[in-house]
């Protein structure tokens, strides 16, 4: 089984679509890294030597992977909170930040409905 960049890359995929499950990896890096690496993209993950295995950590260590991504992408955000620009509002307050509408359907970053009791009529007697 080989282990890149602190992740289990299933042994029983193509190279191509093993190295995606890496944070920060899509199909276009993935790809790359393989052309730079010199192995051939259908290639699955158990055929892989020791040699080539350390050749891709090698061409993985030029990009931005896994923890040190996720650290950077998380400055960001606390940077635009910190200035309080629209978009630093927007993540301070859970709503969508990419301009989708919230009346209705922004379920998925407002979070689960809650139900308000309605108000009594008073009835006449």
């Amino acid at each position: 089984m080989a282990r890149i960049a602190g992740i289990d890359l299933p042994k029983n995929k193509r190279g191509i679509i093993a190295l995606q499950y890496i944070f920060g990896v899509g199909p276009k890096v993935s790809a790359s890294v393989l052309d730079k690496a010199g192995i051939d993209h259908s290639k699955r993950v158990q055929t892989w030597s020791d040699d080539e295995i350390a050749r891709i950590r090698q061409v993985l260590g030029d990009y931005k992977t896994e923890g040190q991504l996720r650290s950077e992408i998380q400055l960001n955000i606390k940077r635009l909170m910190d200035i309080g620009c629209y978009r630093g509002l927007r993540h301070r307050r859970g709503l969508p930040v990419r301009g989708q509408r919230t009346s209705t359907n922004a379920r998925t970053r407002k979070g689960k409905r809650k139900t308000v009791a309605g108000k009594k009529k008073a009835t006449k007697k």
